[in-house]
């Protein structure tokens, strides 16, 4: 029962399952189990079969594509709360990325035929579903955009704001993203090379919008930031 709790917990933090009620919910947590990976162990790779979806209870997940080259790119991070895998599962086709365990992880697992009875049975949830690929299709033509219309120091200026949105913290130096970021980890989000991405932080920093020690990111000129990334509207 307390498994069952902790289980329920977390997925109410996902916009998509979030939205159920405690008897669809249970209902839901019924259905799947909980698997456990270790640190840098693959969860899934590019080209498995999607034959299930994870939920992230604990623990962090790095999603990535590579070419038939070797060359690899980063996606995305994921934390407790998020969802990975359903694009291959409603289609029941191969996985379109991979995933890895950046540091030991718990993740729910429910397999596709038990969800898909499930999302026969509550259909209100596909309207929700789609609403959240939609989403996902949008993230991805945006990428897409920025690696075609966009130099290296905007589309870094913007993924550091798509990172200061999940891991911002305010502090008395500014805006600090408690996650570190390595050089190598947003090259590989950009698909850019390490030194395009030193060189476009030592211009981020130059300017005055960004400092960065460590591995950590802190943004002092938020204004500014949101500027060299080509976004307009009020900064809270």
């Amino acid at each position: 029962m307390a498994l069952l709790k902790d289980v329920a917990g977390i997925l109410r933090r996902n916009r998509m399952l979030g939205v159920l009620d405690d008897a669809r919910m249970q209902e839901l947590v019924a259905l799947g189990r909980v698997s456990r990976f270790h640190e840098n162990q693959t969860v899934f790779s590019k080209g498995d079969p999607g034959d299930c979806l994870y939920a992230i209870m604990k623990g962090q997940i790095a999603v990535s594509t590579s070419s038939e080259d070797g060359k690899t790119m980063l996606l995305n991070i994921l934390n407790p709360g998020d969802v990975l895998g359903e694009i291959a599962l409603i289609d029941g086709k191969d996985r379109t990325a991979g995933a890895t365990a950046l540091r030991p992880a718990e993740l729910f697992r429910i397999d596709r035929p038990e969800f898909i009875s499930f999302l026969e049975r509550h259909p209100s949830l596909c309207i929700r579903m789609m609403g959240v690929l939609c989403e996902r299709l949008r993230w991805v033509s945006e990428n897409i955009e920025d690696a075609v219309f966009h130099d290296v120091p905007r589309r870094l200026a913007r993924r550091i704001l798509l990172l200061a949105d999940t891991y911002g913290q305010k502090t008395p130096a500014g805006l600090r993203i408690n996650q570190p970021v390595s050089q190598e980890a947003l090259a590989s989000m950009l698909g850019v090379t390490r030194e395009m991405v030193n060189k476009s932080l030592r211009a981020l920093r130059n300017a005055g919008a960004i400092t960065y020690n460590k591995g950590f990111i802190v943004i002092t000129n938020l204004y500014m930031l949101k500027d060299m990334a080509g976004e307009s509207g009020d900064v809270p």
